[in-house]
């Protein structure tokens, strides 16, 4: 069969175009260090990586979250740390002061020292974290315990103004934790010896007012161990926060763990092994300057050629 120059001619020029492509892409990858610039280049590879990358991105968003939870917790683990050393000298205080030596100058001394501690515990729980108030419930913008006084100066309770309510946070597809945000919790306790309830406020009025009238027997009796459910109470909720805090931990190493493995798979169907697609570049290249070469050959052909 007859071969005519217009067939070789075409064929020349589809040759030439393809093994071009082939090299413009390969330099592409090249100077890019990325498998597929567009989805075209790939579809299905560019649509995985796509995903990887949505997924990497909310692993992110999860990673913020999670580390602002953590440094919550531990900022609440710190307060209530000082709360429960304040705590351990208004303890101290109300003992000296239920001694039958203790004598009424001894007695006013430790009222006034006892009433400074728990202006000093109301501003440890007062604590806020980047603007936040750690114990104000939902309510995170104004102070949630404040001091009550009479007309004498006298400490007569502690009013919660915050809310209810925890604050929760999404820390991975599907799975919410609540910081623990409700400042009810350290003001309320159940005894379950006797199965009445108290209010650390309710309780600073009775203690001042024990220390007024210097009553002994209150004092060493049902205020010091009302005192200690109190006391106990809010170790309960540290140790709950503490919880939480080796939670947040846990999800954090493995948020990152996570983080890493998406960036490696995301890393391997994207980036270019340079030194294997230079071999492919080589190649190519070798394969374009041939079909050159052949194509200058074609070309000068004339009809000269074909005369006896």
């Amino acid at each position: 069969m007859r071969i005519s120059n217009n067939i070789m001619y075409s064929d020349f020029i589809k040759n030439l175009g393809t093994n071009s492509s082939k090299v413009q892409k390969t330099m592409n990858q090249l100077s890019s260090f990325k498998e597929v610039s567009k989805s075209s280049d790939n579809p299905l590879l560019a649509s995985k990586i796509m995903g990887l990358n949505v997924a990497l991105d909310q692993n992110q968003m999860y990673s913020k979250t999670i580390n602002d939870a953590v440094s919550w917790t531990q900022v609440q683990d710190s307060a209530l740390n000082d709360a429960g050393t304040t705590m351990l000298r208004i303890r101290t205080l109300v003992q000296s002061s239920a001694t039958a030596t203790a004598g009424t100058d001894e007695v006013k001394a430790n009222k006034d020292e006892i009433q400074q501690s728990i202006s000093e515990l109301v501003d440890t729980l007062n604590t806020n974290f980047d603007g936040r108030y750690i114990f104000g419930g939902s309510n995170t913008n104004t102070p949630p315990y404040v001091v009550k006084k009479n007309s004498d100066g006298d400490i007569t309770g502690i009013d919660y103004q915050g809310t209810d309510q925890n604050l929760p946070r999404e820390i991975s597809e599907g799975v919410s934790v609540d910081l623990l945000s409700n400042g009810n919790n350290l003001m309320n306790t159940h005894d379950k010896t006797t199965g009445k309830d108290d209010n650390l406020g309710t309780y600073f009025n009775d203690l001042v007012s024990a220390l007024n009238s210097d009553d002994k027997t209150q004092l060493s009796g049902d205020l010091l161990s009302r005192f200690d459910n109190l006391s106990d109470n809010i170790t309960a909720v540290r140790s709950q926060v503490g919880a939480l805090e080796n939670r947040l931990s846990a999800a954090q190493s493995r948020n990152g763990t996570e983080t890493l493995n998406l960036k490696e798979e995301i890393s391997d169907k994207q980036d270019v092994d340079v030194a294997s697609k230079y071999m492919e570049y080589q190649n190519q290249m070798t394969a374009y300057q041939a079909t050159i070469a052949m194509g200058t050959k074609i070309m000068q052909t004339t009809v000269l050629n074909y005369l006896d």
